[in-house]
């Protein structure tokens, strides 16, 4: 269901900053635990599995989903998806200038705004699937994209591609994100396809690269079952 702006701005400026504890915390712990080979090649055989390693959970996009969207498409089975209420409605005054600003870095990137979140967490993984949208205009979806990434602080080494699904042709990119601040770099991917409604974006972070990867494959069951809504 639809959130209030100042609540919503609240719980994703709260995300952003538990995300970064969790993140500084777990590194060393999950270093000891891990050996970098056994990661790589686990990591490497959910992402050549694509979507066979995961069932729908249903699909949002459409009007009275949770998330109505410019295009339809599959989440996986216990992600939880939100829409994102970006407007100025209900109070903020109790809301810090620190945090707000906090927030609109978080909701808006690029040329795009976010619209909606699919939480991974009831499945076990920490990290969203976003959805973000834009204003019909007349960028292509490489060029949305570029601009998205660029928008990115610490992205790095963009690679791009193309695909098609459900009639819809769009631009993929696989990117690096390092942060100065954990003097960590981790994997992201996002897509992008124009609607007659806007471009949309698909964004899949993760805490780190291990989750990153262990999310792959929901992200590419988004990625098949795309479609105008």
């Amino acid at each position: 269901m639809l959130v209030r702006a100042g609540s919503a701005r609240r719980r994703l400026a709260q995300v952003a900053l538990l995300a970064g504890v969790l993140t500084g915390c777990s590194g060393a712990a999950e270093d000891d635990a891990r050996t970098s080979a056994s990661a790589s090649a686990s990591a490497d055989a959910a992402a050549e599995a694509g979507d066979t390693a995961v069932k729908s959970g249903g699909t949002i996009g459409a009007a009275g989903s949770a998330c109505p969207l410019p295009v339809t498409f599959d989440i996986a089975e216990d992600w939880e998806a939100e829409a994102i209420d970006t407007g100025t409605g209900g109070s903020e005054e109790s809301d810090s200038e620190l945090a707000q600003e906090l927030a609109d870095a978080l909701l808006h990137q690029g040329p795009v705004t976010a619209a909606c979140e699919v939480d991974a967490k009831p499945a076990g993984n920490i990290g969203f699937l976003r959805v973000w949208t834009g204003e019909p205009g007349d960028g292509d979806a490489r060029a949305v994209l570029r601009e998205f990434v660029a928008a990115e602080k610490g992205a790095s080494k963009a690679k791009y591609s193309t695909f098609e699904a459900g009639g819809l042709s769009g631009t993929e990119v696989k990117y690096l994100v390092t942060s100065e601040l954990l003097e960590e770099t981790k994997e992201e991917a996002a897509l992008a396809v124009t609607t007659k409604r806007g471009p949309v974006v698909l964004h899949l972070g993760g805490m780190d690269t291990d989750e990153h990867r262990a999310m792959l494959p929901a992200y590419e069951l988004a990625k098949r079952t795309l479609r105008v809504g």
